[in-house]
């Protein structure tokens, strides 16, 4: 199975999608899709690096998950994948349900777990799907390393387990779906609760948890609404910011 120029388009937006949401400040940070059993596209570093906000098509390549060009010309120019590589490609491996990695720098959810906060189910009807992400658990890889190797992969791996969204100390997180858009959105939604639990704290306040009873009435919208009309908002903020 050979790449389409819109997966490819699909993964630059997804990019500054995370930058215009102040996900990835400057260089650091990329996105992958799973192709077909041994490729992927990810979102490479070029010769005129720019940054994810700058992201075009041209930026995202087809290598196999050794790392390697998946086609001729597929990293030429000076283009080279990223450094945590393994991470994606380790991902991809163990988990077969996983077309999509993304892995981002955002510095609410950076502070808020150096700060002991955890991602809690705080937040009920301002964000339905992340109170249920927050509610199943999101695990912490507890070293603050450059996942370059399948090993420091493999146990960034077993602390994910089979959740969608591993916080990475010192480090930033990891989130997986079966779609490039649930990724990047379930990565707004844990960086909006580390938001609201830096604000809570900060005022002084402690952070609670949704009350029991009140889960019966926070049901799952569909993904025509929490993925479809989600993303499209999100394109369209790109759109009346010029991103």
């Amino acid at each position: 199975m050979t790449p389409t120029p819109a997966q490819r388009e699909l993964i630059a937006r997804a990019c500054r999608v995370l930058t215009a949401r102040g996900l990835a400040d400057g260089v650091l940070g990329h996105i992958s899709l799973r192709i077909d059993e041994n490729t992927l596209l990810v979102r490479c570093r070029g010769p005129q690096e720019r940054g994810l906000a700058s992201t075009t098509a041209a930026d995202v390549h087809w290598v196999d998950l050794d790392g390697a060009p998946a086609a001729v010309g597929e990293l030429a120019d000076g283009y080279t994948v990223p450094n945590e590589l393994p991470l994606h490609t380790e991902l991809l491996r163990r988990r077969p349900e996983v077309n999509a990695v993304l892995h981002a720098h955002p510095s609410n959810v950076v502070a808020a777990d150096l700060a002991g906060l955890g991602v809690r189910p705080i937040l009920g009807s301002f964000d339905i799907p992340g109170a249920h992400l927050a509610a199943g658990g999101v695990p912490v890889y507890a070293r603050a390393v450059l996942v370059r190797s399948r090993t420091l992969a493999t146990e960034v791996c077993e602390a994910m387990g089979d959740r969608p969204v591993v916080v990475m100390r010192g480090h930033g997180l990891t989130s997986v779906a079966d779609t490039v858009e649930r990724a990047v959105l379930q990565a707004v939604s844990v960086d909006t609760i580390s938001r609201f639990s830096l604000q809570v704290a900060s005022a002084g306040g402690t952070l609670v948890d949704i009350a029991e009873e009140d889960w019966a009435d926070l049901p799952d919208l569909g993904g025509s609404f929490n993925v479809a009309t989600s993303w499209r908002h999100e394109l369209a903020r790109l759109h009346d910011c010029g991103c």
